[in-house]
């Protein structure tokens, strides 16, 4: 095949459909990559070379994702070493075949990838056998095979992806070929938007002063452009952005004169890129910049991992051993060679290439984890044609991971014939020692949760005398976990995370038997008694493996408060970000905040929505009024024996809210199933035609507004009425989805019923004409009062018509033991009906309103609030964190030596930061200025009297004004001296005991105090809170 041929996928069979794709199991994998690339992915055959802790991580990555067959080769028999990494591997399988021993267990991960050994001991001496693959990974290969392979593979237009990691080193090579194609290079939604203007230069503004995200370059095409038409059926235009909100297209001569409206939307456009042979880029390379803080030492690391593999050519395939000086003299001699031979002279930094030498025999696992995550998504960037692929060399390295605290030398790096030979390799048994006698608490078991303590299970950590490690998660496992999730077997659906986990990782590394203590309790204020302060106390550090900002923020105020060390991170998608929290010299994770959550006004979901996402907002409301929140109304109601004196005056909608309990109980009570399908499609009337011809009487489709400007225009959408069809597909899910929840809802057998069923009452139904009511008034934008909203002061016992509802209502004692039953929406259950009412109703609005509709996927994606993920980012995530946690163990005091991580495998993308020191605080005492920690500093004082209180802390020059514990003020300087005199001999915690007139928990061993003061200068002074601790 020539050098230019283009790789030939299999392609999907024609018979594949987006339902051959399991989305119980792919879910949140395929909000990542889409059902095209995952479809492509699935026609690939991928070998695996090298099935050390590198191999297997991409391995597992890969299997998990998803391709039509994954093949391994490693003939080697595994030693005690490889255990440093390798998961997979026992003691029991040293000096067996490293890839036959993991076949099977790989196997049990993915049962959509098969896994097979490739029918050969020696690859390169039977290049041919290669060309069944798509793409070729090689781990562990010396350099000569890499070449060798990575020559035939691009001359037959196969991939390659080629990763080694050397200790705290490692680096990728890619190769697809030429005249590659990425069809989407970034894996962003589209950007959208709606078009205030288009002047005759091609300069179109966007409405409302609304940006339009476009950058220099973007593709664009138009749809409902007026007066100009012809813009609407060309090519997508490329794009010059001019302005937050304006953008050029160029020349629009010859395609008329814009009038209104208009839709602007992105377009990805493919991009080719030709990548060179291994054997060019070898001597010419094309380097992938990762860390900014180092410049040049991808420069250095190239010739250093050469020099690696010149000097195990010598040496019968051995590298140099562990914190050797003669070996790194030798390291050094090739790499100097390699330098002045290059084209660009190269001055070597001796230090890099020395320690890359001592290191060379390390296999550290969050090293594996970090890459097997990098090489892994290649290999899916490479089959699928989805995001931008590295070009073509990235190095990256770790140095700071290096203890200081402990030593390292040869004696303490030699080998002792142990699993954890490749860590002690790296940083000597004394710094292992260490890590094998740490306390952490894991918060969560779920993605990133499995992934760490994997980690942890490789790296040896609390496996020592006083080693522990404690995991909590409330969580059971649910199919969809299994795709990223891997300690997890389809067998371990339905039991809890933290005790599979623990089982898993502890069958993986036996020194943690007995060492993990699992629980299923949520780590907050709830539990405090759980997790107490003897239990904080006792830990080394905590590492959050969490996926909500609440609980993250709360463990990180605990840590705070405890002064912990936090490992924090996350993904979504393709990104991911780690954040280290360290007492007394970082911010925490709660010194910054998140962008609030995207919403939508009111009065653009009830009547004028413009996009899918507006119209599925509106559904996911319609599907909790109807099925959650109104039935728990009428359990109230039949419950709660004064609900309409207390509950209902204080909810401020009280007409509607017992208007629904009358339907609920009297007039559309069902007794029937049949009687379900009817108020289904009453439901249908009622929204889609009834409610869309009364908006369309208030505002016709010619109406103006004040300033003259039709009223339909810009963001609003005229709509249409819709017409019931029992052939329309949407129009019966809606009914069918719809009458199936009111069933549930009143305890009716649903699972009978059939398509005749539905037909039957339907056609036997008449559904009256409707007329719009002239007294109706609806809200044209949300600037202007609600003229629906009951005017403030009106009295619930004097309105005669809510009166009279309230008496035509049946009296609880009538339905004594009679309950509905809410609904609690579930995303993830195919057959409950929920996502298909939500996609149902919320497409028969899109077609009210002309918007383009979402299929059942995306409608999930959307009203699930789902955060799409992919094991590839967990996986290096996790690595990085690890990384981390390494110098945390080590003591490291200093900021500049710790990194926090932003990183988006689609770009690709990384960026690596110190993190942000914790902020100070000062105030002027007795003896000069005193700086403080204005997060992590705190006054300690014993629970004396409130007299004491005070003089304690007039002796540092400060004074009280205002004393204060949660919402009780309990002192205040311009309290009246009568107020105060009781108060003073109080005991701080009696203090806070009288007035709060709550007991403090038992297990509490302290109370916080907030105060204000004065300093010397008679100014208020922002200071530390006050911790009293209590005689328990």
């Amino acid at each position: 095949m020539p050098k230019d041929t283009k790789m030939q996928i299999d392609e999907p069979d024609e018979s594949l459909k987006d339902a051959d794709i399991d989305e119980s199991l792919y879910s949140r994998q395929l909000y990542v990559l889409g059902h095209e690339a995952m479809k492509r992915m699935g026609a690939s055959h991928v070998l695996i070379v090298g099935l050390k802790g590198l191999g297997v991580e991409i391995a597992k990555n890969i299997a998990l994702a998803g391709v039509k067959s994954l093949t391994l080769f490693d003939p080697a028999p595994a030693a005690i070493a490889d255990l440093s990494s390798q998961f997979f591997l026992h003691p029991d399988d040293i000096g067996k075949p490293r890839a036959s021993v993991t076949v099977p267990r790989l196997a049990e991960l993915n049962a959509y990838t098969p896994i097979s050994l490739h029918p050969s001991n020696d690859l390169t001496s039977d290049l041919n056998s290669l060309k069944r693959y798509q793409v070729v990974v090689l781990t562990a290969t010396p350099l000569k095979d890499q070449l060798a392979i990575a020559s035939y593979c691009h001359d037959h237009g196969i991939y390659v992806v080629i990763a080694d990691t050397f200790g705290l080193f490692g680096s990728i090579f890619t190769d697809f070929g030429k005249n590659f194609q990425v069809t989407d290079p970034d894996g962003r939604d589209p950007k959208t938007g709606i078009v205030a203007n288009i002047d005759e230069e091609g300069l179109v503004t966007a409405l409302d002063d609304t940006r339009h995200d476009l950058e220099d370059g973007d593709y664009v095409t138009f749809s409902e452009v007026q007066g100009m038409e012809k813009l609407n059926a060309t090519e997508p235009r490329r794009i010059t952005s001019k302005s937050p909100y304006t953008f050029s297209i160029g020349d629009v001569s010859g395609l008329g004169e814009y009038k209104t409206g208009g839709i602007f939307t992105q377009v990805k456009m493919p991009k080719t890129i030709d990548f060179e042979p291994m054997t060019d880029q070898l001597n010419r390379p094309k380097l992938f910049g990762m860390d900014s803080a180092k410049p040049g030492r991808p420069q250095q690391l190239h010739i250093g991992f050469q020099a690696l593999h010149a000097f195990a050519e010598n040496h019968g395939a051995k590298f140099p051993r562990p914190h050797n000086d003669e070996d790194a003299a030798e390291v050094l001699k090739h790499a100097s060679s390699i330098a002045d031979s290059g084209e660009g002279k190269i001055k070597l930094d001796e230090h890099v290439i020395k320690e890359l030498s001592y290191q060379a025999q390390g296999d550290l696992n969050p090293m594996a984890a970090f890459f097997g995550g990098i090489a892994a998504q290649e290999v899916l960037k490479s089959v699928s044609g989805k995001f931008g692929p590295i070009e073509q060399w990235l190095y990256f390295d770790s140095l700071e991971s290096l203890p200081t605290s402990s030593r390292r030398s040869e004696d303490l790096c030699k080998p002792l014939d142990t699993r954890y030979d490749g860590q002690i390799a790296v940083f000597g048994k004394e710094f292992h020692e260490k890590l094998t006698n740490v306390n952490q608490f894991l918060v969560g078991a779920g993605a990133i949760g499995c992934e760490m303590l994997k980690n942890w299970a490789m790296i040896g950590l609390a496996t020592g005398s006083k080693g522990r490690i404690s995991v909590t998660d409330m969580d059971a496992i649910e199919k969809s976990n299994l795709n990223r999730q891997f300690l997890f077997r389809p067998k371990d659906v339905g039991k809890l995370k933290s005790d599979c986990a623990a089982e898993a990782v502890q069958a993986m590394n036996r020194d943690l038997k007995g060492k993990i203590d699992t629980m299923r309790d949520e780590v907050g204020e709830g539990t405090e008694h759980v997790f107490n302060e003897d239990f904080w106390e006792g830990l080394d550090g905590v590492t959050n493996a969490l996926d909500n900002i609440k609980a993250r923020t709360y463990v990180d105020r605990r840590c705070v408060f405890f002064r912990k060390p936090l490992l924090e991170s996350g993904t979504l998608g393709t990104m991911g970000n780690t954040q280290v929290v360290l007492p007394r010299i970082t911010e925490s994770y709660s010194s910054t905040q998140d962008a609030p959550e995207k919403s939508f006004p009111t009065c653009t979901l009830r009547n004028f929505p413009n996009s899918i996402e507006h119209t599925i907002a509106w559904a996911r409301d319609i599907f909790e009024m109807y099925f959650a929140q109104q039935p728990e109304n009428v359990n109230q109601y039949l419950t709660q024996p004064k609900y309409i004196e207390h509950t209902l005056k204080q909810a401020g909608n009280e007409k509607a809210t017992l208007q629904s309990i009358k339907d609920y109980l009297v007039t559309e009570k069902p007794l029937s199933f049949e009687d379900c399908i009817v108020w289904a499609r009453h439901q249908f009337e009622s929204h889609y035609n009834n409610q869309i011809q009364q908006l369309l009487y208030n505002f016709p489709k010619d109406s103006t507004t004040s300033t003259g400007q039709p009223f339909w225009s810009g963001p609003k959408r005229a709509p249409d009425p819709l017409r019931f069809d029992t052939n329309n597909e949407t129009h019966m899910s809606f009914v069918v989805a719809a009458a199936n929840l009111h069933a549930f809802n009143f305890g009716i057998n649903s699972k009978d019923s059939t398509e005749d069923q539905y037909k039957k009452v339907l056609d036997g139904m008449i559904i009256p004409e409707f007329s719009p009511n002239p007294a109706v008034k609806i809200q044209a934008n949300d600037n202007e009062p609600d003229p629906n909203a009951q005017p403030s002061g009106s009295g619930f016992d004097d309105n005669a018509e809510l009166s009279k509802l309230v008496s035509s209502l049946p009296s609880p004692q009538t339905l004594a033991g009679f309950r509905l039953t809410p609904i609690e929406f579930e995303k993830d259950d195919d057959a409950n009906h929920h996502i298909d009412f939500i996609t149902a109703a919320s497409n028969l609005r899109a077609d009210n309103y002309s918007i383009a509709t979402a299929d059942r996927h995306r409608t999930k994606f959307i009203a699930g609030k789902i955060i799409p993920a992919i094991a590839t980012t967990t996986a290096l995530v996790t690595g990085l964190v690890v990384l981390e946690l390494y110098k945390i163990i080590d003591g490291k005091e200093g900021i500049e030596q710790y990194k926090c991580a932003f990183l988006n495998t689609a770009l690709p993308n990384f960026s690596f930061g110190e993190p942000l020191p914790s902020e100070k605080g000062k105030y002027m005492g007795k003896d000069g200025q005193v700086t403080f920690d204005l997060l992590w500093d705190r006054f300690e004082v014993p629970d004396i009297p409130l007299t004491e209180f005070i003089r304690h802390f007039e002796e540092k020059g400060l004074t009280i004004t205002m004393v204060s514990s949660g919402v009780s003020l309990l002192y205040a300087s311009f309290y009246a001296p009568s107020k105060v005199k009781d108060r003073l001999p109080l005991k701080m915690s009696d203090l806070v005991e009288t007035v709060s007139k709550k007991p403090i928990p038992a297990h509490q061993k302290n109370v916080i105090f907030e105060v204000t003061a004065e300093d010397q200068t008679e100014n208020d002074v922002e200071v530390p809170y006050v911790m009293v601790k209590l005689d328990k």
